[in-house]
C-alpha cells in the first residue's frame, strides 16, 4: 500500500536536505531543473467537484521548486490557480451582504487588483469600474474583500501587494446567453483598462473579469496559495477544471499582474518570436473586425497590453481570438502550429487546415508548454518543437491530471487508466459540456472537417509553378560595371572567397566563431555594411550551427505574398495569395513574381544624390516612404524597393535603413498589412544580411 504524498512534508524535508528526499522520493538533485510548472486538472465527467480544485492546489505545491523565491524567504516570483466561479458561495455572499436573493443564471465576478497605499486613485478605480458596467446595462451586486493571510508573503511581496477586491455583477438582459456575456465583460475590462491607463493609474489590474471562471494569484510561494487565499479552503469551491502556474521569472521581472495564470491561458517557456509577433499585431489592428463587436472593436485596441510579458502578449492575443467566436483548439492551431510542411505523417487534411491559419496569421514561436480554458473546452499542448514537456494521466475516478511533471498529485495506480505525454505539436482538449476528452488526432480531425479547407488552399499560387525555363535572369551587368557596383556596396576579395564561394560550392552558410575582433563598425575606416551592426548585438561566443535535421523538421521558410485580411474572418478569401518556399528568391524567382503582380506593384528607387546637401539621406528617407503610402492608397499590393539605380552620380541608400523605415512608417499610417514588401537588394551578401532585412519588415528579398 502506497503512502499518501504529504506535500508539505516534502517540503520540509527539501529544506532540511537532499537525503532524507533520495531515500523516501527517489530525488536525484542533477536533475533539478528550474522552469515554469503549469497544468490542467479537469473532471472528464463535465460535473462541478470540489476534488478538482483540491487536486489543483497539490498539483501547484508540488511544483514549488519550479519558482524562484526571493532572500526573504517568502516572496515567489508568481503563482496562481484559476477555476470555475463558484456560483453558490458567491450567490451566498450577495444574499447575506445584501439581504436580497440574486437574480437566477450565472453571476459575474471580476478579481480585481486596486492601488494598495493612493486611496484617492483606488476610488477613482472603483468609479471607473462601476461606471463602465452601469454604461453597458449590468447590475451592480457589490464589492467584496477578499479574505488575505499576509503573514505568509514576504516582505517584497507585502510592499508591492495591491488591494484584493471582487466586483460581482448581474447581467443586465436576461435573455442573452453566456458566451454572448462573456463577450460584453470582455469589452467591459478593456474599457476599464483604458480608462485607468488613461488616468495615469498603473497599478490597476483585472486579473479576470468573467460568468464562467476566477483567478487567484500573487507573488507568494506555491504552498502558501491557499494560506495566503483562504476563499480555495471553502468546500463551496467546485468546478470542472482547475488550471495552475508556478512561474520561474524568465523575460520580465516579478509583479502581482504577471504571475500566472492569466485569463486564458498558462505558459511555460518562452516565445522566441516576441517583437516580430507583437509588431505584427500592431499591423492586425488596422483591419480588425467582427460583428459580434461591432463599433466596439475600437475599444480592444491596443490588443496586446502595455509592459507586457511574453506570456501575457500570447494570452492577450488568444483571448481576442477565442472572443471573436473560434474555439480554442483551432486558436491553438493558429497561434502555436505543428510543424505540418516537411511532416510525411500529417493528415492531408490537416495539412491543408494548416496552410489556410498559417496564411491568416504569423505562428508564435518559441518552446512553449500552454493549459488554457474558454468556453467549454479546456486543453493542454505543445509547439512545434516539442522542447517543454506535458505529461498527463485519466483515471477511474473521472479525473485529467496534465502538467509538467509526472506524479504532480499521486493516483492510486489501481485507479489510473492510461497514461501518456504529449508530443511536438500535440494537445489534448476536453469539451466539458459534451462531456468528452478529445485526443490529438481526433481533435484536429474534427477541426479540419469544419471547412473544406482543401478547396480554400486551392486559391493560394506557388511561385515555383510560375516559373518557366525560359524565364530570363535579370541585370546581368559586364564585368567592368559588375565590379563597379560590388565596390559600390562594400563587397571585398575577402567576402567572395570566405563567405560567397563556401555557399555558390557548398550550398551552406560558412561556418565560423561569432567572435568578431576588427573594429566595431561605428569605428572602423573600413566601410562595413549596416547589417554589421546587428551582428554585434549577439554573443560573443561560438555557437554550433542548428542540427538541420531538426531543423528542416519543424522549421519552415516558407512566406506568403498579398494583403493580409482581417484576422478575425473566416472565408475562402483569406487563401489569395501567392506562396513562396523561402523568403529569399533568385533572379529568375523574382522575375515570374514580378510578372505575377503586374500592374498591382509600385517600383521605388531606394537611390540618391550625395552631393544634395547634409540633409539628403533624411530627404530620400522621406520620398521613399512617401511614395510607399501614395501607392498603397492607390491600391498597389505590392512595393518594391530597389537599389539598381545608382552610377556615378547617385548612390544607394542602406537598404536595411531603407526597408525598415518603409516598414515602420506604414505600420504607424495602418497601412502595412495591405502590401507586400519585396526588396532588391546588392548589399545583400550573405545569410545573415538577409535574415536582418527580413527582420526590420521585409517579405522577400531578392539579393
Amino acid at each position: 500500500m502506497t503512502t499518501p504524498f504529504d506535500p508539505e512534508a516534502y517540503i520540509r524535508d527539501y529544506r532540511e536536505g537532499t537525503a532524507a528526499l533520495t531515500a523516501a522520493y527517489g530525488y536525484n538533485p542533477a536533475k533539478e531543473i528550474d522552469s515554469c510548472g503549469v497544468g490542467l486538472i479537469a473532471a472528464l465527467d463535465g460535473k462541478q467537484r470540489r476534488d478538482v480544485v483540491v487536486a489543483g492546489i497539490d498539483a501547484l505545491k508540488a511544483v514549488w521548486h519550479r519558482g524562484a523565491v526571493d532572500a526573504d524567504g517568502k516572496t515567489g516570483d508568481g503563482a496562481g490557480i484559476h477555476v470555475e466561479i463558484p456560483q453558490d458561495f458567491f450567490k451566498d455572499h450577495v444574499r447575506d451582504a445584501s439581504g436580497h436573493s440574486p437574480q437566477a443564471g450565472r453571476l459575474a465576478v471580476g478579481m480585481v487588483f486596486l492601488p494598495r497605499t493612493d486611496l484617492g486613485a483606488q476610488e477613482r478605480c472603483r468609479v471607473i469600474v462601476e461606471t463602465e458596467i452601469l454604461r453597458a446595462g449590468h447590475t451592480i451586486l457589490g464589492w467584496r474583500q477578499v479574505p488575505v493571510d499576509i503573514s505568509v508573503i514576504g516582505e517584497k511581496a507585502n510592499a508591492t501587494r495591491p488591494e484584493i477586491e471582487q466586483i460581482l455583477i448581474g447581467r443586465g438582459d436576461m435573455t442573452i446567453d453566456n458566451r454572448e456575456f462573456e463577450k460584453q465583460l470582455y469589452v467591459l475590462r478593456r474599457r476599464m483598462e483604458k480608462a485607468a491607463l488613461a488616468a495615469n493609474i498603473g497599478e490597476f489590474y483585472v486579473c479576470s473579469l468573467s460568468c464562467r471562471s476566477v483567478v487567484y494569484k500573487g507573488m507568494f510561494l506555491a504552498e502558501h496559495l491557499s494560506a495566503f487565499y483562504p476563499d480555495l479552503l471553502d468546500e463551496r469551491f467546485v468546478s470542472r477544471f482547475a488550471i495552475f502556474h508556478q512561474r520561474y521569472s524568465t523575460n520580465t521581472f516579478p509583479q502581482w499582474k504577471l504571475a500566472q495564470p492569466f485569463r486564458v491561458l498558462a505558459h511555460n517557456g518562452e516565445i522566441n518570436t516576441l517583437l516580430g509577433n507583437v509588431n505584427w499585431m500592431k499591423s492586425h489592428e488596422a483591419r480588425l473586425g467582427h460583428e459580434g463587436f461591432g463599433a466596439h472593436i475600437q475599444d480592444l485596441k491596443p490588443i496586446i497590453q502595455p509592459d507586457h510579458s511574453d506570456s501575457s502578449a500570447l494570452d492577450n492575443v488568444f483571448e481576442l481570438l477565442v472572443r471573436g467566436h473560434r474555439n480554442l483548439p483551432m486558436v491553438k492551431c493558429m497561434m502555436i502550429p505543428e510543424a505540418s510542411s516537411s511532416n510525411p505523417n500529417v493528415p492531408a487534411k490537416h495539412r491543408a487546415m494548416y496552410n489556410y491559419v498559417n496564411g491568416v496569421m504569423e505562428p508564435w514561436d518559441g518552446p512553449a508548454a500552454i493549459a488554457g480554458v474558454a468556453g467549454k473546452w479546456a486543453l493542454v499542448g505543445l509547439d512545434r518543437n516539442g522542447l517543454r514537456p506535458m505529461r498527463y494521466v485519466t483515471t477511474s475516478d473521472q479525473l485529467l491530471i496534465a502538467g509538467s511533471e509526472a506524479g504532480m498529485v499521486p493516483q492510486d495506480e489501481a485507479k489510473i487508466l492510461e497514461k501518456g505525454r504529449l508530443g511536438p505539436g500535440e494537445m489534448l482538449a476536453i469539451d466539458m459540456d459534451q462531456p468528452r476528452l478529445y485526443k490529438d488526432r481526433e481533435l484536429k480531425d474534427m477541426l479540419a472537417d469544419t471547412h473544406d479547407y482543401a478547396n480554400w488552399v486551392g486559391r493560394t499560387v506557388e511561385l515555383d509553378s510560375l516559373i518557366k525555363q525560359d524565364t530570363p535572369a535579370a541585370d546581368h551587368f559586364e564585368r567592368d560595371e559588375l565590379r563597379r557596383r560590388q565596390f559600390a556596396v562594400g563587397w571585398s576579395i575577402e567576402d567572395l572567397e570566405m563567405i560567397l564561394h563556401p555557399m555558390v560550392e557548398d550550398g551552406k552558410e560558412a561556418v565560423g566563431s561569432m567572435g568578431d575582433d576588427a573594429a566595431i563598425a561605428v569605428l572602423s575606416d573600413t566601410y562595413r555594411g549596416m547589417h554589421h551592426y546587428f551582428r554585434q548585438n549577439f554573443s560573443q561566443v561560438t555557437n554550433p550551427p542548428i542540427d538541420s535535421l531538426r531543423e528542416r523538421n519543424v522549421m519552415t521558410l516558407r512566406t506568403r505574398l498579398g494583403n493580409l485580411g482581417n484576422i478575425l474572418d473566416e472565408s475562402p478569401e483569406q487563401s489569395e495569395m501567392l506562396s513562396l518556399q523561402s523568403p529569399i528568391v533568385l533572379n529568375a524567382e523574382f522575375e515570374a513574381m514580378r510578372k505575377y503582380m503586374g500592374d498591382s506593384a509600385a517600383r521605388i528607387d531606394c537611390a540618391f544624390d550625395p552631393k544634395g546637401g547634409l540633409d539628403a539621406m533624411r530627404q530620400a528617407f522621406d520620398r521613399i516612404c512617401t511614395e510607399a503610402e501614395n501607392a498603397v492608397r492607390s491600391g498597389c499590393l505590392h512595393i518594391v524597393l530597389t537599389d539598381a539605380n545608382v552610377d556615378a552620380e547617385r548612390a544607394a541608400l542602406p537598404m536595411i535603413l531603407a526597408a525598415g523605415a518603409v516598414h515602420s512608417y506604414l505600420v504607424r499610417q495602418s497601412l502595412r498589412t495591405f502590401i507586400s514588401l519585396n526588396v532588391r537588394s546588392a548589399e545583400c551578401l550573405d545569410v545573415h544580411y538577409a535574415a536582418v532585412i527580413i527582420g526590420v519588415g521585409a517579405t522577400s528579398v531578392n539579393p
